[in-house]
């Protein structure tokens, strides 16, 4: 496990096991950190428990009766672990944005898809509704885009405009981790190109951790890599190294082809 002293810890995973409501077991005993202002991609084969990690770090599974989590998820640099039982997830959302494989927009005007988080939140003051939407959508790249037909419904945009939305929808909270679960497997490659640029000035102001099955997508814009296999974390490090001299046999067949 390579750690990191020069930049500071957003959060950690530290012996987190998961098991679905059907007795599985999809993750085991993973201890990983993800670093602030950071990009962490997560690879490996399907099946290999990729998603599943990702969806603890905002309590997706709860939506889902029976699911089971073991360990923790600690948030720095207050040291909540946010599993515990008396933790509200829908707080955890508010800190934790989530971006889907697909374009996600609800059946509403694009104003309103943005606006939708701060409502939760109970949010009534249209003028503070307003600045942050505008301050999303100019964060998502594409207020100058959309800026004259907010009252459009959300479907009326392209994919890459559709999930760029969604990013905007995910920023207007505040969030202090994004999660992407392969945000651009959906899209041609000027969006996916547009979505990777847009990630790499988002962690200007707070951390990701994005799924990926494309292994030129995560060398292009992580920081860090994890390379997951049959729920265990098999390797970790900083992405050049785990490209170039990763120190397990099972990595570099992966990462060059030979498996998966």
């Amino acid at each position: 496990m390579v750690t990191n002293t020069s930049t500071a810890l957003k959060a950690e995973s530290k012996d987190l096991n998961f098991f679905y409501s059907n007795g599985h077991q999809a993750l085991k005993s993973v201890n990983m950190p993800l670093y602030e202002n950071k990009i962490t991609a997560l690879i490996g084969p399907s099946g290999c428990g990729k998603s599943t990690f990702l969806r603890c770090f905002n309590r997706m599974h709860d939506l889902y009766p029976g699911n089971k989590y073991e360990g923790q998820i600690v948030m720095h640099p207050d040291n909540t672990n946010i599993l515990e039982h008396g933790v509200d997830p829908i707080e955890v959302r508010m800190r934790i944005s989530m971006v889907f494989q697909k374009p996600n927009p609800f059946p509403k005007s694009i104003f309103e898809n943005v606006a939708y988080g701060l409502r939760v939140r109970d949010e009534k003051n249209k003028r503070t509704i307003a600045d942050k939407v505008e301050e999303a959508l100019k964060g998502a790249a594409l207020w100058n885009e959309v800026k004259d037909r907010l009252n459009d419904l959300a479907f009326n945009l392209s994919g890459g405009q559709q999930q760029r939305l969604c990013i905007a929808r995910a920023l207007a909270t505040d969030p202090e981790i994004m999660l992407f679960d392969e945000p651009t497997s959906a899209l041609d490659p000027i969006a996916t190109a547009n979505i990777e640029e847009l990630m790499s000035e988002l962690k200007n102001k707070l951390t990701i951790l994005v799924v990926t099955h494309n292994m030129q997508q995560a060398a292009r814009v992580s920081d860090y890599t994890a390379y997951m296999y049959l729920g265990e974390l098999m390797e970790y490090g900083d992405t050049d190294t785990i490209f170039t001299r990763p120190t397990r046999r099972e990595t570099e067949d992966y990462i060059t082809g030979k498996f998966g």
